[in-house]
């Protein structure tokens, strides 16, 4: 027997090594599922058969050359998965068996991973809270009364209770940094081109959106980013290769380093609790020796508009086979989406990638950006938003540090940062310059050691 909340890449090392079989782990973590999802509804599909299936093909499988031998994983139930039901939330493709695996998925399964199922999400990612689609809500496991957050929810839950080590998600605006954030997990979103999104789209919400990892720690999710990550011929966005393997840079403390800080913005204000901790985190940083200023710019209130027309138009490009089968709120941004021509969109697209090209110019003299992840910890379940008519503007207000470095591109990892005193987690940002996850990992692995959060366990 072991730890489920062992990292991913100590169960990798005792799988390798013959100490633990794969099947002892894939029956570990579904028993658990069995015992605990009912109360967190993280997951929307158990794929069991799957699991126990891909264990038993790594029990005379050569571990030496697979990264995540005997390591379990999840895949949101946004991305496609050959065979396996895919609802995107939504209760329009209630039905739907994908006719291929997304690249990212055959790569986890290439790299030895083991399939657990598929988590849940908000109908086609389209609320940064798990519900109000077709999926139940997904509930944090620190208070099940509260949000998750989203749209990659149920992923983040799902680590967080211990129920497998690994998640992929999906992140257009903050979807892998939101949902860790509030549930006190780790979230990495790559660069844009980073991941493919082969063979499914060649972009989607106009270079918005990546797939990324969700984990307990840094070094889990820098191992899992490195599985998925290439790009495949032909796809419009591409990062350039890593001159070195991301995992080393989870031991590599840099050097002083000039770091900017951002912890205010228009869109509304930021809770008391977050500011303290976000003060606390850049204490942190000091005391390693970098050098810490506030930087200049409110990057959400130059992008909100342009980004969340983007969104609009994308979500209103989804084939809805019945209007009254769509979440209320998601429905808001799809009539707008629908109200735009060809050629306002076109334009919308040049002012956002402008005004983010202007973003980048102003942050790429600093080595790294700290931010806190979310205006306020994680709100109860229902209670964003307040009406469907306030959606958008409170939605974004507690967003102000994640969409933006969606329009820029750039990397961006959240990790755990404390509690609120009502005990709901609190994320801290740090955002990259474009293409360096390495020196993101890398803080982040620095400030996981000087305020370690692992011993940490929800009530379950």
């Amino acid at each position: 027997m072991f730890d489920p909340f062992i990292e991913a890449t100590t169960l990798r090392d005792l799988a390798a090594r013959r100490e633990i079989r794969p099947r002892e782990i894939a029956e570990t973590y579904l028993r658990r599922i069995e015992e605990i999802n009912p109360r967190l509804d993280a997951f929307m599909t158990v794929t069991a058969e799957r699991a126990l299936a891909d264990a038993a093909r790594l029990e005379s499988a050569d571990p030496g050359s697979l990264p995540l031998f005997g390591v379990p994983f999840s895949i949101k139930d946004l991305t496609w998965t050959k065979g396996i039901r895919t609802t995107f939330g939504s209760r329009n493709y209630a039905d739907f068996v994908p006719p291929a695996d997304a690249e990212i998925v055959t790569r986890l399964h290439r790299a030895g991973g083991i399939l657990l199922g598929k988590t849940a999400t908000p109908e086609y990612g389209g609320r940064p809270t798990t519900e109000g689609g077709l999926c139940p809500p997904a509930r944090n496991p620190w208070s099940r009364e509260h949000t998750t957050g989203g749209s990659s929810g149920g992923a983040a839950a799902q680590v967080a209770a211990g129920l497998g080590p690994l998640a992929e998600g999906s992140d257009g605006g903050g979807s892998v940094r939101i949902p860790a954030s509030c549930c006190g997990v780790v979230g990495l979103k790559p660069s844009r081109g980073r991941v493919t999104l082969s063979p499914v789209a060649g972009e989607i919400w106009g270079g918005l959106f990546t797939n990324g990892s969700i984990a307990r720690s840094v070094r889990d999710a820098a191992a899992m980013l490195e599985v998925m990550a290439g790009h495949v011929a032909g796809d419009p966005y591409r990062a350039a290769p890593l001159s070195r393997p991301l995992l080393e840079a989870v031991s590599r403390r840099p050097k002083p380093l000039r770091l900017a800080t951002l912890a205010t913005s228009a869109l509304g204000p930021i809770d008391a609790e977050t500011v303290a901790a976000f003060e606390a985190a850049c204490r942190v940083f000091a005391d390693m020796g970098h050098r810490l200023e506030p930087v200049d710019v409110d990057p959400a209130a130059r992008l909100v508009e342009p980004f969340g027309a983007v969104v609009a138009a994308n979500l209103a490009a989804v084939a809805f086979a019945n209007d009254e089968l769509i979440d209320p709120i998601v429905r808001v941004f799809v009539e707008a989406g629908r109200k735009m021509t060809a050629a306002e969109y076109v334009n919308t697209m040049a002012r956002m990638h402008n005004t983010a090209r202007e973003v980048v110019q102003v942050l790429v003299p600093y080595d790294a950006l700290l931010t806190p992840t979310l205006a306020r910890p994680a709100p109860r379940i229902g209670e964003l938003p307040s009406s469907r008519e306030t959606y958008v503007e409170e939605a974004l207000a507690w967003l102000p540090f994640t969409f933006p470095f969606n329009a820029t591109g750039q990397p961006a990892c959240s990790v755990p940062n404390g509690f609120s005193k009502a005990g709901l987690p609190i994320g801290l940002q740090i955002v990259g310059r474009p293409e360096d996850e390495p020196t993101v990992v890398s803080l982040a692995a620095a400030f996981e050691e000087a305020r370690p959060w692992r011993d940490r366990r929800p009530p379950l």
